[in-house]
């Protein structure tokens, strides 16, 4: 229920700025993942924008140019997901409006 604060990777698409639940490929997601299925609601900086921000998962369509974006961008994403049993998880974050 604390607030925290997350430095992650991330990528801007058209549906909003993209994270990667990945945790280094370890067994279980991460807290903060975790903490956004209790709670999707997010306060969110990129660079000097901040803003209030709603979490899903991507969709089954955004999913592999997601992972294809973020992967081309930190490589061991691809490493991480052959280390677990579990899909790692592509999130999306949504700007709120208003």
């Amino acid at each position: 229920g604390e607030p925290q604060t997350l430095p992650l990777l991330y990528g801007d698409t058209e549906a909003g700025v993209v994270i990667i639940a990945s945790k280094g490929g370890a067994p279980k997601h991460p807290g903060w993942y975790l903490n956004l299925e209790a709670n999707p609601e997010v306060k969110l900086q990129v660079k000097a924008d901040r803003y209030a921000a709603r979490a899903r998962l991507a969709t089954a369509e955004e999913r592999p140019r997601f992972w294809a974006q973020m992967a081309a961008m930190y490589p061991p994403f691809n490493d991480y997901q052959t280390k677990t049993s579990r899909q790692i998880p592509v999130v999306v974050l949504e700007r709120v409006k208003g």
